[in-house]
């Protein structure tokens, strides 16, 4: 089994509650009853509805708006979306979504409890978990750069779903979700990538990938159909072998499956946990649609590609470097003594079990770099790290030392730089640490174990295994240490019915220290598979009672080590060595007289073999001398033997200053004092006898009064303890529970940064592709109207102007940002400066038509330059060629004066007016008729010759009908009237329209007859 670095407990344990502050208002929320009934209703087994969380960065939009509209209203699971968003921008997603997606859309607020068949979104700068089925909202505490919304979300989705949560990986760039996804599989939940080729960008999918905890890899659109089979069917949970007594054959499903994994892995699940591997394999048949243990045992007959995976399954370990700092911290800070008691020149040993591939192998390797350089100059040691796991595939990534650039978030800066070199892809381990480390496939159950180690590591792999095997490996951790040696296990897990193997250093972090007890014999000789090659009885053994002789010391050794051997068994009193609890771990001298083997089985322990005299002495000073740090000294203590009684100086001395080795023990001298005839004798008075009796009762008496108070005190001491352990735990609940849903980034800096830009870009991009479209078609514009444009700032400061400028002012592409006056023009105009000012100043347009020094024409225009939100920056001069029109008016003008002369030519009475019935032309003949000046005639109204004799209502209607219908001339319309210089006369009109080139030119032609 791989390691699995999680500090809950396994999935068949209760989490345990929090009790931060935080987290006790949001419990005591929870104690109204309608919030206890919601919270119960979520987690209830077999009652709450799926969770899906959907995460995504860059270019996940597109995979959302496939996947909202693909899924249909009334699917009975609540859907969160989880994406990287600016945090100082606000976030219209829940309004995009909206469009996709019939199901109610909404930003997630603090508090907000989920519903099925609703979609919540997470609001920007925010970090969100689900506890209870409520989503609550955390202010970031990392950088931007090292947040991972994603993994945060997933990490706290399930813990609180578990088999109902659904995790989906889209889009983006970074491995985001990528360690959140290890944990909803660990946890029973079901986990979809949408295709890499379909995605716009592939990293994440990638990554997800990459981890092989992945069931489904589909394209977004197909996802919502693959969702609804795996909520859908089966309906209810496989049937385990053991559920129906009935059925002989299901009973042995489980064995059957375990056998098939072993024929085809090499490796046997049959002592791991029950509950662990059925709910891994019903997972697996979940997958397939399978409801019957039998029918899963032969679809894995005929598919061994099954029984690959379903191996993989159960392998599955969540890792990362320095998972539980503090814990490293604490391993590193007990390290130090240990190295600087190693000899110069040798190794120090380590054992990693379950490594997976190779986070915490490295961290130790790191641990133990940066720990010998506390240690002296000039001491040389060796580092020799064994790495293991029974999964080859996660060896072999370990073996190549290469991950992605996410673990900035798990190692300080100064770590990255010493022990990790960049890579194209992330990070790759230097070759100082790589070298440390050992990595073999290897399994705890039957393979032999490493030893003579210092320190041993194994964390969160004995809480996946059965009681039996775990009180098989515990003592196998025992033998493989060498004296001393450190031991750490993972937060859920203990040394329950071995503590005396092992003395604890942190209780909160599981790190104890190796004990040296004879006990650790026996159990070895219970080990249930073969410790390779070596046999029993090679193992080293602990010291048995004897004088206290170096171990390695031979029985014809040296002359100084003879004599140093007789001289202790001579002038040394008899003595031994206890721990606290008594138990016998030295003996020297003869100690015979003192003590003696107690009934029933051979334990070595003083208060069970004390003499009867000495027992209340005994213990009483070895409990002072242990609550004292103290030496304890009784004198005149009687012993009876078979000769009489015998005076005895009782001596505990606690073991303090010895070296680690001996701390925390006691040392128990026996001195024989010398004593009275009479007391050695026997011979007492009779009638001293009952006195004698009395004070010896009343001394019991006394004794048993002390030790009761002792114990009272004890207890009571013991109590505080145990309150203060219930803190700690409680601490480290808080703790562990605050690291798991509030401190969760792991995700390297500049990545989640060039996501972020990303987006921003997308959006950028957009709004480029629109201000090119939007160029694009001003240039088009103005090339097509060729009006020549200046724009202009306050300071008369060119800023553009378009090409056909040339023509009037000499002006290059580097004249941008030059004013406009520097510049002289070929226009016959003075007042251009003057002009430009005064539309500046009064915001009026002027207009002007100018003609250049090579006889063009140009009608300018200045107008104020303004911007969108009507703010003033400058001026626009327009210059619309106008030569043609100037030319077109100068012939017409001549067309004019020609017709003119025409008409006075006439011998007939003619006029030519105008579309308002003005007086153009005026032939001779009708200045002659009617008395008038030709010359003052010209310009006026038809109505105002002769006094108004013209101006009869009928004529002028006739000639604006002749004007409006060129085709329509009239003639012979009799016409009477009394003129002043011709007198009273009838006169015959006609009249028509003066067309040119068969278009209208505005005259009409008036002629007269006398008739």
């Amino acid at each position: 089994m791989t390691e699995s670095e999680q500090p809950a407990a396994p999935a068949d344990e209760p989490e345990p509650g929090p009790t931060t502050p935080e987290k006790k208002m949001r419990d005591d929320e929870f104690r109204a009853p309608a919030l206890r009934r919601e919270a119960a209703r979520f987690n209830a087994p077999g009652t709450g509805f799926p969770v899906v969380a959907l995460g995504g960065s860059a270019g996940s939009l597109t995979a959302f708006e496939q996947f909202f509209r693909a899924m249909p209203v009334g699917s009975g699971m609540a859907f969160v979306v989880i994406t990287h968003l600016s945090p100082d921008q606000g976030s219209e997603l829940a309004q995009v979504l909206q469009h996709f997606t019939a199901m109610p859309v909404q930003e997630a607020t603090d508090g907000l409890h989920v519903r099925p068949d609703q979609v919540y979104v997470i609001p920007p700068n925010r970090d969100m978990s689900l506890l209870h089925g409520t989503l609550l909202l955390f202010a970031p505490t990392q950088p931007p750069g090292r947040r991972l919304p994603i993994d945060f979300f997933f990490q706290s989705l399930a813990k609180d779903a578990r088999e109902r949560a659904v995790c989906i990986i889209c889009s983006g760039l970074g491995s985001d979700g990528s360690l959140g996804l290890k944990m909803v599989m660990e946890n029973f939940g079901m986990v979809m990538v949408q295709d890499p080729t379909t995605a716009e960008f592939d990293s994440m999918p990638r990554a997800a990938l990459a981890t092989e905890f992945v069931d489904y890899v589909l394209p977004a659109a197909d996802l919502p159909a693959r969702l609804l089979e795996y909520v859908r069917h089966p309906p209810h949970r496989p049937r385990r072998p053991d559920d129906d007594p009935g059925q002989t054959k299901p009973a042995h499903a489980l064995q059957k499956i375990f056998h098939l994994i072993r024929a085809q892995t090499g490796h046997d699940f049959s002592f791991y946990k029950r509950n662990t591997v059925f709910r891994r394999i019903e997972r697996r048949m979940n997958a397939h649609q399978i409801t019957d243990f039998t029918h899963y045992v032969r679809f894995l007959q005929e598919t061994p590609a099954e029984v690959t995976a379903l191996f993989k399954e159960l392998l599955i370990g969540v890792t990362k470097f320095f998972r539980d700092r503090e814990a490293f911290e604490q391993l590193q800070a007990r390290l130090l003594p240990l190295l600087r008691h190693k000899p110069d020149g040798s190794t120090v040993r380590l054992w990693a079990p379950g490594c997976s591939t190779g986070e915490e192998a490295y961290s130790l390797a790191i641990v133990l770099l940066e720990a010998l350089d506390g240690v002296e100059r000039g001491k040389h040691l060796s580092i020799q790290i064994f790495a293991t796991d029974i999964n080859p595939d996660a060896i072999d990534a370990a073996r190549t030392g290469e991950y992605a650039g996410s673990l900035v978030a798990d190692v300080s800066t100064e770590r990255l730089r010493r022990f990790f070199a960049k890579t194209e892809g992330g990070y790759r381990v230097k070759k100082e640490v790589r070298d440390a480390v050992v990595f073999a496939v290897h399994d705890l159950n039957k393979d032999a174990p490493f030893t003579k180690l210092d320190v041993l590591v194994c964390r969160n792999l004995l809480i996946y295994l059965s009681a039996e095997l775990q009180k098989n490996l515990i003592p196998i951790f025992h033998y493989a240490l060498n004296p001393g040696g450190l031991l750490l296990l993972g937060p859920s897990e203990n040394l329950t019915g071995f503590q005396d193997l092992f003395q604890p250093l942190d209780v909160k972090w599981k790190l104890s220290r190796r004990t040296e007890l004879p006990s650790s014999i026996t159990r070895l000789s219970n080990f249930s598979f073969s410790l390779g090659r070596q046999p029993l009885s090679a193992l080293p053994l602990a010291p048995l009672p004897g004088p206290m002789l170096p171990a390695t010391t031979p029985k014809e050794g040296p002359f100084a080590a003879l004599v140093q051997r007789v001289l202790l068994r001579q002038y040394t009193p008899p003595a031994v060595v206890v721990n606290a609890k008594g138990d016998i771990l030295y003996v020297n001298g003869r100690t015979g007289r003192f003590l003696e083997p107690a009934p029933g089985l051979g334990a070595m322990n003083v208060f069970d073999m004390a003499r009867e005299e000495l027992n209340y002495e005994l213990s009483a000073a070895v409990h002072k001398a242990q609550a004292t740090r103290e030496p304890v000294v009784l004198e005149g203590v009687k012993l009876r033997l078979d000769s009489g009684v015998q005076l005895l100086r009782l001596t505990v001395k606690p073991l303090l200053n010895e070296g680690e080795p001996l701390a925390g023990l006691l040392l128990v001298v026996f001195e024989e004092q010398p004593t009275p005839r009479r007391l050695r004798q026997g011979k007492a008075a009779a009638a001293d006898a009952p006195d004698a009796q009395s004070q010896g009762l009343e001394k019991e008496l006394q004794y048993t009064k002390h030790r009761l108070q002792t114990t009272i005190e004890e207890m009571e001491s013991s109590l505080e303890e145990l309150k203060s352990t219930n803190e700690e735990l409680q601490s480290a609940n808080e703790e562990l529970q605050s690291t798991n849903e509030e401190a969760m980034t792991n995700k390297e800096e500049m990545q989640s940064l060039n996501e972020e830009l990303m987006t921003l870009n997308m959006q950028y991009l957009s709004k480029s592709e629109e201000l090119g479209q939007a160029a694009n078609d001003m240039k088009n514009l103005l090339d097509a109207t060729e009006i020549a444009t200046v724009f202009l700032d306050h300071d008369l400061v060119i800023k553009r102007f378009t090409p056909p400028v040339h023509r009037i002012i000499p002006l290059l592409p580097s004249d941008v940002g030059r004013p406009i006056t520097h510049f002289a023009s070929s226009l016959r105009y003075d007042n251009l400066a003057q002009d430009l000012r005064q539309v500046l100043d009064r915001l009026t347009p002027i207009e002007a038509n100018i003609q250049t020094t090579q006889g063009e024409w140009y009608a300018m225009r200045v107008l104020p330059y303004r911007t969108l939100d009507n703010y003033i920056s400058g001026a626009v001069i327009t210059f619309t060629d106008i030569t043609a029109l100037k030319t077109l008016e100068a012939q017409l003008q001549e067309s004019t004066r020609f017709a003119e002369s025409i008409v006075e030519s006439m011998r007939e009475p003619l006029l030519v007016l105008d579309a308002d019935q003005r007086v153009l032309a005026i032939s001779g003949a009708f200045a002659q008729l009617f008395g008038l000046d030709a010359e003052r005639t010209k310009g006026l109204p038809l109505r105002e010759l002769d006094g108004g004799a013209w101006q009869q209502p009928a004529l002028r209607q006739r000639l604006q009908d002749a004007l409006e219908h060129p085709d329509q001339p009239f003639a012979d319309f009799a016409y009477a009237a009394d003129f002043p210089g011709a007198g009273p006369r009838r006169l015959r009109l006609y009249g028509r329209a003066l067309v040119s080139h068969g278009m209208q030119t505005g005259r009409l032609l008036l002629g007269v007859a006398e008739g």
